[in-house]
């Protein structure tokens, strides 16, 4: 091989016009707002706030991923994901938003709703799994509900992933030759493609309602799962406002010696395989 040969260069990826985040600024990006990230929740439980993160969007929009990559490096005995499934029928006969309370945070917690309420203004509406009536009345009601929690003192944030229908096809299609990704798609998600103007209708009637002052929507542009992701972590930080709170030094004092006990011996045990 000679020594002065150039490498061809890599041809640029445009997402919407813009290049394909690099996958080294990405992952040392990444590693700086999830410290970030650790000292947003220390200050979330030390002033006991209560923090609701409601993430929605089209199907493969990114939002699970988003949702895997915030929480990977935080505590999770005070940070919780909820992702309902379908409603019961005991909760089909409750008041709308009674499934969704007793999942709301209490002092020094944040949960990140994969899914929320607003599955009534979405698939519900399109796939006819609510009546008219009771889709409009969400319309009318849930403003009036989101204002009651924020006058609770739980924050609400809200983001909405927007991915294109070329870009939806391209994961749909991903997810059905990947094994490990089969999972991700559903029967629901295979009804969806051909709906695609009437969840763009569902969507835009919903923001018409439910994007208010006190509780608006940010919309998270997810083409590219990489900046969406960034982006996304990038915004949240810079809504709540927060500060570092030191942490104490852990000094470890040296191990001690321990004597006067006979451990059994290993033969005694069963193992896993050492296989690998």
């Amino acid at each position: 091989m000679e020594k002065n040969k150039k490498e061809t260069p890599k041809p640029i990826v445009l997402i919407n016009g813009k290049p394909k985040i690099d996958k080294k600024f990405y992952n040392s990006e990444l590693s700086r707002l999830q410290i970030e990230l650790a000292k947003f929740q220390r200050w979330i439980k030390d002033r006991d706030l209560k923090l609701v993160i409601i993430f929605e969007g089209r199907d493969a929009a990114g939002k699970g991923g988003t949702i895997k990559t915030i929480t990977q490096s935080l505590n999770p005995r005070s940070c919780r994901v909820v992702a309902l499934g379908t409603p019961t029928e005991k909760e089909k006969s409750q008041w709308y938003f009674q499934r969704y309370v007793p999942h709301l945070p209490s002092g020094g917690e944040m949960v990140l709703f994969d899914r929320s309420w607003y599955n009534r203004a979405g698939v519900e509406r399109v796939m006819g799994f609510c009546s008219d009536e009771e889709y409009w009345e969400f319309l009318r009601a849930c403003p009036n509900y989101e204002r009651m929690l924020i006058r609770s003192n739980i924050l609400l944030v809200k983001y909405w992933f927007s991915v294109s229908e070329a870009e939806q096809e391209i994961r749909f299609q991903a997810r059905i030759g990947d094994p490990t990704k089969r999972w991700k798609i559903s029967p629901m998600d295979i009804a969806s493609r051909d709906k695609w103007m009437d969840y763009s209708r569902a969507k835009d009637e919903m923001f018409a309602y439910t994007d208010t002052k006190i509780s608006p929507w940010y919309v998270v542009e997810a083409d590219d799962k990489r900046r969406s992701r960034l982006n996304c972590i990038s915004h949240l930080l810079s809504i709540v406002p927060y500060q570092d709170i030191p942490v104490p030094e852990i000094t470890l004092n040296p191990r001690k010696e321990h004597k006067g006990y006979i451990r059994p011996p290993k033969n005694e045990q069963t193992f896993v395989p050492d296989i690998y």
